[in-house]
């Protein structure tokens, strides 16, 4: 019997977190959620990089929490629950699965760099793994954290029958491991940029987390359809448009241009919270002009 993996394929949102006064804004959540959920998204990241995380205090990420309990619906859900140690990890992943959410996503320590090897990484996932009831999903975000998962520690970890993925949002992307990777593992794999993941859709990968799909939703659960469908040159199409986008917006602004293409695009993300500063009004005018110009709203 191949491993618990509910829905893990297609295109999932790491779900922004709506701040206003610098304090929650779970009404904003709640609205967003509810229109994500009237798209074909297969599912939402919650408490991702995109959600500033790490600006969140313990109450707020369970508040956070509790607005994804109720207003999920029928989306798969991943919990970001990656702390510095493997028992904060453990405790933060018992809670996910205690609130009936899908998946642990399990960003990699990283403030001890030069001490966490690939065997201690190998440690801390399989302890993690043995000791909750949710399968884990490996995180690996260099670009964030310093450090990357090596390869084959990912391939080793691959053969744990609770682990059952990977997020790569490494700037290579996955298309090296996916090449390595045994089938008969079944470990789903999944690209952490929409400049990406079309390619390595194509080399194996079950779908992707991106950014852009907080604020382009339909286009980026199409690309998935049209690739499932074999209509390849409609999707290497839909593709350049989306990751042109991608890169004009999260690549240039990351969270910051995040939310204001979301608040472009009809939904509310407020501003990033300090220290990160919000786009300029010059840089929201220039996002604006980049959506309208690759077709995804008039102008």
């Amino acid at each position: 019997m191949g491993k618990n993996k509910k829905k893990l394929s297609g295109v999932f949102a790491p779900v922004a977190t709506p701040f206003r006064s610098d304090e929650l804004a779970l009404d904003a959540l709640r609205f967003n959620l509810k229109k994500l959920n009237e798209t074909e998204l297969a599912g939402y990241l919650a408490l991702g990089s995109n959600a500033e995380f790490r600006s969140l205090t313990d109450a707020e990420q369970i508040q956070v929490l509790e607005v994804f309990a109720e207003e999920k619906g029928d989306k798969v859900v991943m919990v970001g629950t990656g702390c510095e140690s493997t028992a904060q990890t453990i405790e933060k992943s018992k809670l996910a699965c205690e609130m009936g959410f899908d998946y642990a996503s399990v960003l990699t320590p990283c403030y001890f760099p030069k001490q966490i090897d690939g065997a201690a990484l190998k440690r801390h996932y399989e302890r993690i793994a043995d000791s909750i009831e949710i399968p884990v999903l490996l995180y690996n975000a260099p670009g964030f954290t310093g450090m990357s998962i090596p390869p084959q520690t990912v391939l080793e970890l691959a053969k744990h029958p609770n682990i059952v993925g990977m997020k790569d949002s490494s700037p290579e992307g996955p298309a090296g491991l996916l090449a390595r990777l045994d089938p008969a593992e079944d470990f789903h794999v999944l690209a952490g940029s929409a400049n990406f993941m079309y390619p390595c859709l194509h080399l194996g990968a079950a779908g992707g987390v991106v950014s852009v799909a907080n604020f382009v939703p339909c286009p980026c659960s199409y690309l998935y359809q049209l690739f499932t469908e074999g209509r390849y040159d409609e999707a290497k199409e839909l593709h350049c448009r989306i990751s042109r986008l991608n890169q004009a917006v999260s690549g240039l602004w990351g969270v910051a241009g995040v939310k204001a293409a979301m608040d472009i695009t009809g939904f509310r993300a407020g501003l990033p919270r300090p220290p990160l500063t919000a786009v300029t009004a010059d840089d929201a005018r220039r996002i604006k002009q980049q959506i309208v110009n690759e077709g995804f709203m008039s102008g």
